[in-house]
């Protein structure tokens, strides 16, 4: 929590009432105008306490007009009534006045956004601007002059874009320029050299007017325009009002200009590069009329006007809307309270607002960007707790670094300071402050309470046993416990900022040392700090242990437990062990002194996320980042830097992406430490000192804050032991010693289990308490038990339960059991949970866990542990963690939040979602919410019979309901119990609606009206009602009617008993057929026993399945007709009996088809073929198929199965079915008998495939041989096959005549020897390998092969010899030409030929007319032209004059060119 401590300046006693405040943007000084009737004006500035800064005093005998700081120097700009313009420089003392060229007031006073230029505008219009030095003096002649001849009323500079420099600097410090971010930070940089905007300097700027006045002089309503002047100086108007400008705003990130009015008529401009504007916007804003507004513009999006109204209006400049925030009365505001003025600091997000009646309001806004959907409006503004001051505030400012207020009535001017609310505890005494001069302090271990009042604004306070320091920069006072009341032990003036006390001893600081001081302030010892190390400025003691920190990041610890402070760890640098850290924001040492925790902040200034934990004996540092959740530990070496290592802490991430704010170490336990995180804030935060609290009104991120205890160990480093939500009612962490955490309370919230817990201690309203985990119900134990549940929490925190149980083991309070069986859920030891219940004595629980072991998942049975102990948020966590959406409903039932078991039922468990209505009816109906379980009882669909018990005592409502819902079942429901109270017509009336047509006839029939119920039975057809009334009429012996009323209602055996009875037979047929098998034979044999009417008792028994009997009566009937209908029913499952009597009867009226189709329903496959057979019936495939038995059948053997098979097949062959036959002798497994059937088929595809298929010899060469009768010469496919099945098939004999023809086609046909001599070679070697039964004959056959073999190869060696050789190739040819058997081998003719060429080419025609004469002898019968072509001939006959005779058609001779495919055929012969 924070307080604003008010600041009343110190004005001199000449000073008259303030007109112009003005705060530095940087430093604390606040520059006051004053306007005197008797003096004149004056300006004075002020420091940050209302302290009057000397030789600050200006004075003139004419008032201030403007007042403007430089943005970064201690340089005031001074503007007078007269024109006048001074320079005061606050640090020099000095000042320095422009040049005068202004000769009306001064209203236009602006510094440019780099500072080097001064702008300066009068009432008149001339507007100037120039060039200052460092020191603010004018250099030289203005830079810009304009006259514009009117009111000039505001000014506001353009940024410029960032020069190249800036750029690149940017780009070095993201890349890790240190020196790039030297010169980014200003705390280390200094004020005084800020980075350099580049070649432009920003001199562009706009401009408003006032033109209020005629040419003539009379007055008009005045207007406004606002002009742009750019940086060469030229002007141009850009926008124009028809009323004058109040208010001019740039938005840099938009490049948008905003204009406000007089009027409150908002205009927004979109400004282009070149300075042109053009409107985007206009709205006219509320507010009252006819006082100037106080305008603020936030963050550049959000415009908030104060007009003197009860309310402060807010326009929204990106969505367009608008709100209004006003303060409650509640928070201490007066009804019609007006609001003045506004102003808002960004860095604390304040909104604050002076009121007329002396209040300063202030609003604080939500964290996270404006875009943010978090609150939109008004819900991202909370009302904070109001400041009172006196008088009518007229002007609120916001300014420096500190965020100071300055607040100016009518009399005097404030100066509002925040000031964090001190608090401290220590050695179980703790102090919270309450206003900014009391405080209330409580000695716990002695339990009394004191409230301090002191005469000065606190601002530290540090509490041990033995007394209570209070400071205020200024001065320190010891305040030591004195009976009822704190007695003054000491005080003495120090402007030490921080303050800490051991025992005698006061600890305070000054630029490099630390004073070790008595409570009177007497100095005992100076603990120095060299320059490089830095001057201390933050201070802890623990135990008997200082620890000391730096403004340069430098921290040592002194050991206190001697007379002097002896140095316990020498000074380091933070710096070195952490590598880029900023700095540290505090720090602590725990009981032993062995270990320092640091928080850090980034070069920014911003809180880090990192928190650094440092070992004195080792030398060893370890960073936890809470934003990740991992540890690195380093180990420093003076050889080789550091070695670093990781690990995560965090199982839960929900702990993750926060920010350490403040830290603790326990006072007696060193293992212990404790810290208190916030969110990480999506945007910038204020520099972390050691957490700034927030107001009690606060919602920003610390609403959420953790929590979080640590054991740090040298063995196993840093372990989390536990974690929870900070309780609302507490502020703030104060400390930690057990077995309690300490918080400070916000005001105005009272825990109510907490005060009943501590009330007896004493303990303030201001301060608060919590145990710790494991110590809950242990809080009043002894020392030994708490070591004892120390050494357990941690050994539990370190997952060692057996060195855990033996830490408890001698302790006996059921409690310390509970306490550890907790601790079993979260470690999900189910085994030492068992134990602690058993040790507890808590039997239901033992049961319930024993009983939730068939559980399969983990997480459900530490779920019900966790249930049986009333961890119920864990137990919830668990069921959602293993997904047991089902057990996750029961717990919120049983827990009675019935909102979210639905929510999970209609989300995850819809199989229990009716049953989780119904017990929320249920539930609610015991709580008397009658109308709301009735809802609940229709959404779990029990409504039908829940609501009419649960409102049987209220009748009326009940009828009400049922007439409401318009359900059937409700109507037949209330009609029943009407019917029970005697209420006939209301009960026909509610049947009648709920379509109970039964209970309708049922009530009729009662009354006697069965007209009535006949007429409903016979619309509606309803059976139930029909069956009754059919029971009514039989009783009034009304048979017809009680037959019909029967069938309508298919109780048709009745309808039969009574046809049967009163000879009823025309109906009686009709109902048997209708009725069941049962009722259809029963009719029959009424028919059979009658004796008459004989075929409806065979049509009876044949409808009712009963085959035999039906037969039966239609054979003794010779009831033909009906014996054929009966036999179209007879199928396999038959009695075989029957349907071999039924064949025969088929048989003796010659229909063989029917017959034959029993005797195979029989299985009487052999009669049915001979039946086939005898009578010379067709055999379809059909038949076929129904004649051939099964493989599994057991009615035939396999071998008898075979034999019928052959059979059948023998028929289909007679029949010419040869695929048929194929079929059924390849079934019969004969497949030489189905090969033969299919030769005979001639289908040459199925052949060649069912050959391939069979892979038997004699199947192949049957193949081959069908083969060969086909045009094989011409089908090179079937040649190939042929070739391929005498192979498979081992017939090479075979074979080798088929080349041997091969070889003979190729010489009658084509005359290519060639391919017909490699036809005889593959037919030699085929023979040659054949096993022949006569090898007499096979070397007969292979003489006779070689011959044909020498013959040929003799002749085609002559053919080719001829080119080289024409006459040995003649001789050749005639010496075969006297071969014996030449002409079996070789054509003659084709010999004679040959010669006859050769001697025509060689022109001996004699001899050429010589071998055509022999060739005719030879060849008496054959055609000339086969050998010798016509052309041939007759220029042999010409040579030699003889006369020309044609000797027959010449024929076109083939070669084995003009057959390509022939060449595949002897290649594929010749490579068997």
């Amino acid at each position: 929590m924070a307080l604003y401590f008010d600041h009343r300046v110190e004005t001199p006693e000449s000073v008259g009432s303030p007109s112009h405040i003005s705060w530095h943007p940087v430093h604390p000084f606040l520059a006051v105008a004053s306007v005197s009737s008797t003096s004149g004006g004056s300006v004075d500035v002020y420091l940050e306490q209302g302290e009057h800064a000397p030789d600050t005093h200006i004075e003139r005998s004419f008032q201030v007009t403007a007042l403007c700081w430089h943005p970064m120097r201690l340089v005031l700009a001074i503007g007078w009534e007269t024109g006048e313009v001074i320079m005061f420089n606050k640090q020099d003392k000095e000042q320095h006045a422009v040049p005068p060229t202004h000769t009306a007031e001064i209203t236009v006073l602006t510094w440019s956004t780099n500072g080097n230029c001064l702008l300066s505008g009068d009432r008149l219009g001339a507007l100037l601007l120039w060039r200052l030095d460092q020191r603010g003096r004018v250099q030289g002649t203005p830079l810009l002059k304009l006259e514009y001849g009117k009111h000039l009323t505001h000014c506001i500079f353009r940024l410029p874009p960032p020069g190249e420099d800036l750029v690149q600097l940017a780009k070095a410090a993201v890349s890790g320029d240190e020196k790039a971010l030297d010169m980014f930070n200003w705390r280390k940089s200094g004020f005084g050299s800020f980075l350099k905007m580049g070649p432009q300097e920003g001199l562009s700027f706009f401009v408003s007017l006032m033109d209020g006045a005629t040419p003539t002089g009379r007055l008009l309503s005045p207007a406004g325009t606002v002009h742009y002047v750019d940086e060469k100086g030229k002007t141009a108007q850009v926008a124009s009002m028809d009323s004058p400008v109040q208010m001019l705003f740039y938005i840099e990130k938009r490049e948008a200009l905003v204009v406000v009015t007089e009027m409150l008529l908002l205009s927004l401009y979109t400004v282009m590069p070149e300075g042109e504007a053009e409107e985007v916007m206009k709205v006219k804003l509320s507010g009252k009329m006819g006082r100037r507004a106080d305008i603020a513009l936030i963050e550049g999006s959000l415009l908030v006007t104060a007009t003197g109204e009860t309310v402060l209006r807010f326009w929204d400049l990106e969505r367009g809307e608008n709100y209004i925030l006003s303060p409650e009365e509640k928070f201490g505001f007066e009804k019609g309270e007006n609001i003045n003025c506004v102003s808002y600091c960004k860095g604390k997000g304040l909104l604050a607002a002076g009121t007329d009646r002396g209040r300063v309001a202030m609003w604080r806004k939500a964290p996270g960007p404006q875009s943010s959907r978090r609150a939109e409006g008004k819900d991202r503004w909370a009302l904070q707790t109001p400041t009172e001051l006196e008088g009518n505030i007229t002007q609120i400012k916001w300014g420096s670094r500190k965020g100071l207020l300055a607040a100016s009535s009518g009399s005097a001017v404030v100066i509002l300071r925040e000031q964090a609310m001190a608090a401290h505890f220590h050695q179980q005494v703790a102090a919270a402050q309450l206003s900014s001069n009391l405080l209330h302090v409580a000695f716990l271990a002695a339990g009394t309470t004191y409230s301090l009042r002191t005469d000065m604004h606190v601002s530290g306070v540090f509490a041990t046993k033995d007394a209570v320091a209070v400071w205020n920069g200024k001065q320190v006072v010891i305040f030591e416990p004195s009976g009822a009341t704190l007695r003054n032990a000491g005080t003495f003036l120090c402007e030490s900022p921080v303050l800490a006390m051991h025992e005698e001893s006061v600890y305070t600081v000054e630029p490099h040392r630390v004073q070790v001081r008595t409570w009177q302030g007497t100095v005992k010892q100076l603990l120095p700090f060299s320059e490089t190390e830095g001057s201390p400025c933050l201070l802890d003691t623990c135990g008997s242990f200082l620890v000391v920190g730096t403004d340069l990041a430098h921290f040592k610890s002194f050991e206190l437990s001697r007379r002097e402070a002896k140095v316990h760890c020498n000074c380091k640098n933070l710096a070195e062990l952490v590598p880029g850290v900023g700095g540290i924001a505090s720090l602590r040492c725990n009981a032993s002194g062995n270990r320092i925790s640091l928080l850090l902040t980034k070069a920014d200034s911003s809180p880090d996320s990192r928190i650094c934990f440092y070992d004195v004996e080792l030398d060893m540092v370890t960073i936890f980042d809470f934003r990740t959740g991992q540890i690195d530990w380093r180990e420093t070496f003076s050889f080789n830097g550091q070695e670093t290592r990781k690990s995560s802490v965090f199982a839960d991430e929900s702990l993750t992406f926060h920010v350490p704010v403040s830290h603790f170490w326990d006072q007696t336990e060193p293992r212990l430490f404790v810290c208190e995180t916030v969110p990480e804030a999506p945007g910038a935060q204020p520099p972390a000192t050691e957490r700034q609290p927030p107001t009690a009104d606060d919602t920003g991120p610390t609403a959420d804050g953790m929590v979080l205890s640590f054991f740090v160990s040298e063995e196993h480093g840093l372990l989390l032991q536990d974690s929870f939500s900070r309780p609302a009612a507490f502020q703030a962490l104060l400390g930690v010693e057990v077995p309690y955490f300490y918080f400070t309370r916000k005001p105005g919230e009272a825990d109510q289990e907490d005060q009943a817990d501590t009330g007896h201690h004493g303990i303030p309203q201001m301060v608060g308490r919590r145990p710790l985990r494991d110590f809950m119900g242990l809080e009043d134990g002894d020392r030994a038990t708490r070591d004892a549940m120390l050494n357990f929490s941690f050994f539990v925190t370190v997952g060692d339960m057996d060195e855990a149980f033996k830490s408890i083991k001698l302790i006996k309070s059921e409690a310390v059991w509970e306490n550890m069986a907790r601790m079993c859920v979260k470690t999900q030891r189910l085994d030492v949970a068992r134990v602690c219940l058993g040790n507890m004595g808590h039997a239901r629980g033992a049961r319930a866990l024993r009983e939730a072991e068939q559980e399969p998942e983990l997480e459900a049975r530490v779920a019900m542990l966790a249930v049986q102990l009333g961890m119920l948020e864990d137990a919830e966590r668990l069921y959602k963690k293993c997904r047991r959406y089902d057990l996750l409903n029961k717990f919120y039932q049983a827990a009675g939040q019935w909102q979210k078991a639905m929510e999970v039922a209609e989300r995850h468990d819809r199989v229990h979602l009716r049953t989780t209505y119904y017990n929320y009816a249920k539930h609610l109906e015991a709580s008397a919410d009658c109308n709301l379980a009735l809802s609940y009882y229709e959404k779990s669909d029990t409504h039908r019979f829940e609501v009419p018990r649960m409102l049987a005592e209220d009748l009326q409502s009940l009828e009400l309901y049922v007439d409401k819902m318009r359900d059937k079942t409700l109507w037949r429901w209330w009609a029943q119990y009407l019917e029970s109270q005697a209420e006939m017509d209301a009960a026909l009336r509610y049947y009648e609606l709920a379509q109970d047509y039964f209970s309708l006839v049922r009530i009729h029939c009662f009354q006697g009206n069965t007209q009535k119920a006949a007429e409903i039975a016979n619309e509606t057809g309803n059976w139930a009602a029909s069956y009754h009334l059919a029971r009514q009429y039989e009783s009034q012996e009304e048979v017809r009617q009680a037959v019909h009323f029967y069938t309508r209602a298919q109780a048709f055996n009745n309808a039969i008993r009574l046809c049967k009875e009163n000879g009823l037979d025309d109906q009686l047929m009709n109902l048997a057929l209708l009725s069941s098998p049962e009722d259809m034979i029963e009719a029959a044999r009424y028919y059979e026993e009658k004796g008459e009417q004989m075929d409806r008792a065979v049509m009876l028994y044949h409808k009712a399945g009963h085959f035999s009997k039906a037969l039966e009566l239609a054979f003794t009937t010779q009831q033909f007709t009906a014996l054929q209908l009966i036999a179209e029913d007879l199928n396999e499952k038959s009695d075989p009996a029957l349907l071999a009597r039924c064949s025969d009867f088929f048989t003796e009226h010659s229909q063989y088809e029917k017959a034959v189709e029993l005797l195979l329903a029989a299985k009487k496959y052999r009669e049915a073929l001979q039946l086939c057979l005898e009578q010379n019936m067709a055999l379809t495939e059909e038949m076929a198929e129904r004649l051939t038995v099964p493989k599994d059948s057991t009615d035939l053997s396999e071998g008898a199965r075979r034999e019928l098979l052959e059979q059948i097949a023998n028929c289909c062959m007679r029949q010419g079915s040869y695929h048929l036959a194929t079929k059924k002798y390849t079934q019969a497994g004969n497949k030489l008998k189905a090969m033969r059937a299919l030769l005979k088929s001639g289908d040459t595809e199925k052949i060649v495939f069912f050959a391939a298929v069979s892979r038997q010899k004699e199947i192949y060469v049957l193949a081959a041989n069908y083969l060969q009768s086909l045009d094989w010469r011409k089908e090179p496919e079937v040649m190939k096959n042929i070739i391929s099945f005498y192979t498979k098939g081992r017939a090479l004999d075979l074979l080798a005549g088929f080349y041997d023809a091969c070889a003979q086609v190729e010489i009658d046909e084509y005359q290519n020897y060639d391919k017909a001599h490699g036809a005889l070679t593959e037919a030699y070697k085929c023979l040659s390998k054949a096993k022949a039964k006569s090898p007499l004959d096979q070397e007969a056959k292979l003489a006779q092969l070689q011959s044909k073999m020498t013959l040929v190869k003799r002749f085609i060696q002559a053919r080719r010899m001829y080119p080289e050789d024409p006459k040995e190739a003649v001789r050749q040819c005639e010496l075969l030409l006297e071969e014996p058997d030449l002409d079996s081998t070789i054509r003659i003719g084709d010999i004679y030929g040959f010669l006859v060429e050769h001697f025509l080419q060689l022109g001996e025609h004699q001899a050429a007319y010589k071998y055509l004469e022999e060739m005719r002898k030879r060849l008496p019968a054959a055609n000339m032209t086969y050998y010798v072509s016509q052309h041939t001939i007759d220029a042999v006959h010409q040579g030699l004059g003889l006369p020309l005779a044609r000797l027959g058609p010449e024929r076109v001779r083939h070669n084995s060119t003009e057959e390509p495919r022939d060449e595949e055929v002897v290649e594929e012969v010749g490579s068997p």
